[in-house]
Formats: structure tokens, sequence, C-alpha cells
């Protein structure tokens, strides 16, 4: 019953901050559309409880580091295994709203195995802000100076990323991807998408009176570039449940989930919100021409399998796609959700590279 009352207080706040942001402009129907999502977080199933998620422990034996950007802004680097000895290096990208923390799974899966490197993007995590405008440029430019800096002559990298994280390397195709073979020897694109991905959201419920459908694009600009202080309470796990992770989720991902969500800074979580609402990262996309293996969950609302087969799409037209995987039921969070085996095909594409490289 607590919960309860918690939730409306909360969804009441949720619909009074939609009106003030539609005001002059339909407040209203922004209010109709805010109540709608609340709705269909709560209609969701309750998240499994079966304890805690080991996995998504810190991983141990990691170093901090810090690399400084091309403006001099410096990113937090978190590295395990010795870089110096391994031939494939996993470099993780995480994704909008997250840090480093977000591939613990994965950092402690392979840790021990093959060297690994993850960085907070910039206003993430422990990475200053800096002063740059941030555009999609941006990303790619961040990536780079991370390779640069922690991939030795000689070495390559397996490049992973996570939606903000996959959108960052197709960034860096774009503009770093001449001869991208040299130092990268795969690339994995999670949960992620090209172009019009904001608008192509599908957390909006389809049965919305037709006379507030005009104000959807409001309510997904305001969605990404409002600079609220977002709550972790029984209610913010219920929207990220519904937002982040498919119907059927434990418990210890949707609050893992949550965190990481609440942990990012609203001003660089609006202002890199507001740089993906224009995101066109397709000529990164066309420029890779390494093995790129595409991840989704099928109910993914954020980027969902749509843009994976666009994806899908142009790298097997180019040639250079290695793989097209959907993990049934699963939502934006692939490999929190499905770490098991979402990192065994990470050691799938580890194996393949190096059988590549052997013949």
């Amino acid at each position: 019953m607590a919960d309860s009352r918690r939730g409306w207080r909360w969804g009441a706040r949720a619909l009074a901050i939609a009106g003030a942001v539609g005001a002059g402009t339909g407040g209203v129907g922004l209010a109709v559309i805010a109540g709608s999502l609340l709705r269909e977080a709560y209609r969701y199933p309750r998240p499994v409880q079966d304890g805690p998620d080991p996995m998504l422990q810190a991983p141990p034996h990691t170093k901090s580091s810090v690399v400084a950007a091309s403006d001099g802004t410096l990113l937090h680097v978190v590295t395990s295994g010795d870089v110096d000895r391994s031939d494939e290096i996993l470099v993780f990208v995480h994704g909008w709203t997250c840090n480093t923390g977000f591939w613990n799974a994965q950092m402690q899966h392979f840790g021990d195995r093959h060297a690994t490197v993850a960085y907070d993007q910039r206003g993430h995590g422990l990475s200053e802000l800096g002063k740059t405008r941030l555009t999609p440029d941006v990303l790619g430019q961040d990536l780079q100076a991370v390779l640069e800096e922690v991939i030795p002559d000689g070495k390559r990298a397996v490049l992973v990323g996570h939606s903000m994280g996959g959108m960052s390397i197709m960034s860096w195709a774009a503009q770093f991807g001449a001869g991208m073979e040299e130092k990268v020897s795969a690339i994995v694109l999670t949960s992620t998408g090209a172009f019009t991905v904001v608008q192509r959201q599908l957390l909006i419920p389809e049965d919305l009176p037709a006379i507030v459908r005009p104000l959807e694009p409001y309510v997904e600009r305001a969605f990404v570039s409002t600079a609220l202080p977002l709550p972790t309470n029984p209610v913010s796990e219920r929207l990220t449940h519904y937002i982040a992770l498919g119907p059927v989720a434990r418990q210890a991902h949707v609050d893992f989930s949550d965190e990481q969500i609440a942990a990012c800074s609203p001003t660089a979580r609006a202002a890199w919100g507001a740089a993906m609402y224009d995101l066109d990262v397709r000529p990164g996309l066309g420029k890779i021409t390494v093995p790129t293996a595409v991840v989704v969950g099928t109910q993914d609302r954020l980027t969902s399998p749509v843009h994976a087969e666009e994806l899908a799409g142009v790298l097997r037209a180019n040639g250079v796609l290695h793989s097209l995987t959907e993990y049934p039921g699963a939502g934006h969070m692939v490999p929190i959700e499905r770490s098991g085996p979402y990192n065994r095909l990470l050691g799938a594409i580890l194996d393949d590279v190096s059988e590549a490289k052997s013949s």
C-alpha cells in the first residue's frame, strides 16, 4: 500500500512536470501522454525475486586511470588484465546515463583471460563533462583518445558498444576509420541504432487519443533533454523496468539499471540526450571494414529490432556482418539481462578473430 501511495504521488509530480514542459503548446495533452506512460509502467509484471546477481558485482583487480580527450577533458578509464600481453583487447563503451559499472558482468567474465578496458563517457561516472559543445562527433573523438592511449602498438581492440556506445563506435568509424584493421579486429553493436533513434522509440502507448498524437515529439525531446534529478524509489524502478528492460526481468537487474540511470549527472544526461535527438551516424556505419556483430533484445523499447535489422542490412551489403543476434524477451539492457549468452557470443567473436589471424 505504501508503495502504491508513493507511486501515485510521484506520478502526480510527473504529470505536473509534463504540463509545465508543454505550457503554451498543449500541457494537458502532454500530461495525458505522461499519464499513459505511468499507467503502462504499472501494468508491467513485477520483477522476479530471485536474489542478487553476483555477476553485477564490481570486478576484482581493476586499475583506474585517466585519459585526456582532444579538448583536454579527462576521461576515467578502467582496465583489467595485461594489455601488453593480450593480442586482442576488449574495449567496452557504455550507453547514455550509464557508467563503466554497466560492464561488470563482462569484465568479471573476461578479466582473468583477456585484457579489458572500459571508460566513462564524458559527463558520466567519473569523467569530466568539459566545456565542448556535445555532438555525435565528440563521441567518436573521445573513443579515439582512449584507443590511442590504451591500445599498444601492434595490438588490436574488439570494440563493444551498447546504445550510445554503439553510436560512439559508428561516429569513430566516420572520423578515424581509415585503415581500422590495424587497430580494430572486430566490433559489436548492441542495442543501438544509427539515426532517428529518439523519434522511433516505443515507449509511448499506441492507444493514445488521436488529439494528443501531434504532441509526441515534445514528449520525445523532453524525455531525453530535460535536466531533472532522477530519484531512486519504487516508482523509478517501475519506470526503469518498463523503459529499459524486458517484461520478465530480475529484481536485481531492475535495481542495478535504476541505480545506473539515477547516478548520471542531470546536466550530462540532458546535454547528451539533446545531441542524440538529431543523431545520424550512418556514414560511419558504412565505413566499418571489420567483422561486426549486431545484438538486440526483442522487447527493446528504446532501440527496437528495426534498428538492428537496418544496421545488419548495411553491414551485410558491405560484406562485414559477423552475425545478427536477437535475445527473446530481453529489453534494452542486454549485457545485464542476458549476460551469460552475451558473454558467450563475445567469446565466440574472440575465437573467430584468433582463428582468422592464424589462418
